[in-house]
C-alpha cells in the first residue's frame, strides 16, 4: 500500500516537473494589463499564448506579474521561466504624447518619426480597426515599447481609448454604442478646436445648441481643421472650395465625423452647456471669446477685437 502511494506521488510529481518545463510559445514583447493574475492569464490565452488557469496558480506563487509592456527576449521558453519572465521582465518603452484637438493623421505622422514605424501601415491599420474616421484615440500619454509592429500599437491604443471612453459613458450615464458616441464626440471635437480655454468649453457648446435649434449653419472655422489641416488657417478661399461635409459654413448641424480627438472636458462640456441665449462669438483681445446674441453686437465685438 505504502509503495503504491508512493509511485502515485511520483508519478504526480514527474508530471508536474515535465509540465513545468514544456515549451510556451509567446511574442517576444506582450502588453499585460492591470489587474489580477488569473486576468492577465486570460489576457495572454486572448493573444494565442499557450497558458491554462493552472499557470495562475504557478505564477502567483513566483510573485505578481509586471504591467504594461513585457520584453520576453525570445518567442519559445520553458513554461517555468515564462512565468517567471513576466514577474520580472521589463519592456524599454517611450512615451508618446496625443494633445487634445489635435487629429488622427498628425498623432500617426508623430508615431511614426518618433518610433520609426511606417507611416502607411499605421494609416491602413487604423483604418482597418478603428470605429470612426477621426476621433477614436482618448488625448493621453502613452508609454510605447520601442519594438511594436504597427498594427499590434494601433489596436493596443485603440483598446486603451475605448476602455477609457466607456469608462467616460458610464460616469455621465450615456450608452456607449457607436451611433450615439459619435455624436457626443463629434460635437466635443468642434468645441475642443473652437473653445480658447476650459471654461470656454460651455459657453461654445451652448452656440452650437442655439445655432442648430435656429436652423443656422455653425460657421466655424475648426471644424475645416481636420485630418491635415489640423494646424492651418482657414482661409475664405478655404471655405469657399472646401466640398466635405466638415464645412459647416456650407452644410447645417455637425459634420458627419469628429474634427480631432477630444478630451474628457470637451465630452463633458458637449454633454453639459451653458444655458445662453448666445449665437456668436469672437476671440478678443485678450485671448477669450465675447459672446453676443444679435450680429449688430457681434459686428461691433470683430471692429473692437480688431482696433
Amino acid at each position: 500500500m505504502y509503495l503504491w502511494v508512493l509511485g502515485i506521488i511520483l508519478v504526480i510529481i514527474v508530471s508536474f516537473m515535465t509540465y513545468l518545463f514544456s515549451t510556451v510559445t509567446s511574442p517576444k514583447i506582450v502588453y499585460i494589463p492591470q489587474g489580477s493574475v488569473f486576468k492577465s492569464i486570460a489576457h495572454l490565452q486572448d493573444e494565442g499564448v499557450n497558458l491554462y488557469k493552472i499557470d495562475a496558480f504557478i505564477l502567483r506563487l513566483l510573485g505578481q506579474p509586471q504591467q504594461g509592456w513585457i520584453d520576453l527576449k525570445e518567442e519559445k521558453t520553458s513554461r517555468i521561466e515564462y512565468l517567471y519572465k513576466l514577474t520580472t521582465a521589463k519592456a524599454a518603452t517611450r512615451a508618446i504624447t496625443l494633445i487634445p484637438g489635435e487629429t488622427t493623421v498628425i498623432f500617426l505622422r508623430q508615431l511614426s518619426d518618433e518610433l520609426s514605424l511606417d507611416m502607411n501601415l499605421l494609416q491602413r491599420a487604423y483604418e482597418k480597426h478603428a470605429p470612426y474616421k477621426e476621433g477614436s484615440f482618448v488625448p493621453d500619454t502613452y508609454s510605447i515599447p520601442n519594438a511594436i509592429s504597427e498594427e499590434k500599437l494601433i489596436i493596443h491604443l485603440l483598446n486603451e481609448s475605448e476602455q477609457k471612453m466607456r469608462i467616460w459613458a458610464d460616469e455621465y450615464k450615456k450608452p456607449y454604442n457607436k451611433e450615439k458616441w459619435l455624436q457626443i464626440v463629434t460635437k466635443a471635437s468642434v468645441i475642443q478646436k473652437e473653445a480658447a480655454s476650459l471654461s470656454d468649453m460651455p459657453f461654445v457648446s451652448s452656440v452650437i445648441d442655439n445655432r442648430i435649434e435656429k436652423g443656422m449653419r455653425l460657421q466655424m472655422d475648426g471644424t475645416l481643421n481636420y485630418g491635415e489641416y489640423s494646424h492651418q488657417k482657414v482661409t475664405a478661399r478655404r471655405i469657399r472650395t472646401d466640398k466635405t461635409p466638415y464645412n459647416t459654413y456650407k452644410n447645417k448641424g455637425l459634420p458627419a465625423f469628429p474634427v480631432c480627438n477630444v478630451s474628457k472636458d470637451a465630452i463633458h462640456a458637449a454633454l453639459y452647456p451653458k444655458h445662453t441665449d448666445y449665437l456668436y462669438f469672437v476671440r478678443g483681445k485678450n485671448g477669450e471669446h465675447v459672446y453676443s446674441s444679435y450680429f449688430s453686437t457681434h459686428h461691433q465685438n470683430i471692429v473692437n477685437a480688431t482696433k
